[in-house]
């Protein structure tokens, strides 16, 4: 399925790992247990949040629905990869592509909006601590996660209709190992191929620039507020319940800014695939890892739950 037209192409070609075929078995080996690790963190995360009732606030209610959003994502993405580091069959059926795209770009968005949320939750709890309890009532909560997960559901929806309606006809081999949005838009033709890349990557652009703006925002009032607070230990105690979600916001968006915010050009497999492996297995590894061991809370929390048992 080489050239013509394959607007009615009922399959594509995965190629990413084409690029390194030697290493195909160890990546396997190293993507699977990061993936069982990551799947482990977010799990013990919940089913600490879950029995400890001392965690049962607006925090850490954002931290589960977080960790929700990080094993779906990682759902939708990571078992169709070790499926073709193993095989020899690397096609996805267009229904398939169409699916990953929808839900990466769901929860992934999902993961961005929460982030800003906790942001805000812990601009509160600092700048405005007596009213805490009415501005972050179980409602409003329970609200904020909602509206996440419609935002992320709006913003994966539009880009999987934006992408699938468009005509394939340069080839049906994707370059990346996952239906990826760029690798998508290379295979298209017609003449609005142009007008909707450019109108996709403003909408995602703009979209992670508001979410990381409203973060920085939160944190400049935090910072203002730490600074005004006449003891350390009280400056201290203060910073030190943003540490574990700053952190996490850094890595998201860096990782983030490395795929979005690349310069244009022509980019070899191996350096796209490197590129995509950042932010489909690292990101998602290491932020269930941060939370456990910044949050003071639920890493007490988590030895008191498990460790005292064994």
């Amino acid at each position: 399925m080489q050239g013509g037209n394959f607007s009615s192409a009922t399959e594509f070609i995965l190629i990413g790992f084409s690029a390194f075929p030697h290493l195909q078995l160890m990546f396997f080996l190293l993507f699977l247990l990061m993936y069982l690790f990551t799947l482990l963190g977010n799990l013990l995360i919940m089913a600490t949040v879950w029995r400890e009732h001392s965690l049962h606030t607006p925090m850490y209610l954002f931290l589960c629905a977080l960790s929700i959003s990080e094993i779906l994502y990682t759902f939708a993405v990571i078992p169709r990869m070790l499926a073709d580091l193993l095989s020899t069959d690397h096609s996805i059926a267009l229904r398939a592509c169409a699916s990953q795209m929808f839900f990466s770009f769901m929860f992934g968005f999902t993961h961005s909006f929460l982030l800003t949320v906790m942001g805000y939750d812990r601009y509160v709890a600092i700048c405005h601590p007596l009213r805490y309890n009415t501005l972050m009532s179980p409602r409003g909560c329970a609200c904020l996660v909602a509206w996440s997960w419609a935002g992320g559901s709006v913003i994966g929806l539009v880009v999987t209709v934006a992408i699938f309606q468009l005509t394939f006809c340069e080839s049906n081999e994707i370059h990346h190992f996952v239906c990826h949005v760029q690798a998508l838009l290379k295979l298209a033709c017609g003449e609005n191929v142009s007008i909707l890349a450019m109108g996709l990557g403003l909408v995602c652009i703009t979209t992670l620039l508001g979410c990381c703006l409203l973060i920085l925002l939160s944190y400049a009032f935090i910072v203002a507020t730490i600074l005004r607070i006449p003891s350390a230990e009280g400056r201290h105690k203060a910073f030190s319940t943003c540490v574990s979600h700053l952190t996490v916001v850094i890595e998201h968006y860096g990782f983030a800014s490395v795929i979005y915010l690349k310069p244009k050009g022509p980019q070899s497999l191996e350096i796209d695939t490197l590129m995509g492996i950042t932010y489909t297995v690292l990101t998602p590894f290491l932020s269930p890892i941060i939370f456990s061991l910044r949050n003071k809370e639920l890493k007490i929390a988590m030895k008191k739950t498990f460790l005292s048992k064994l």
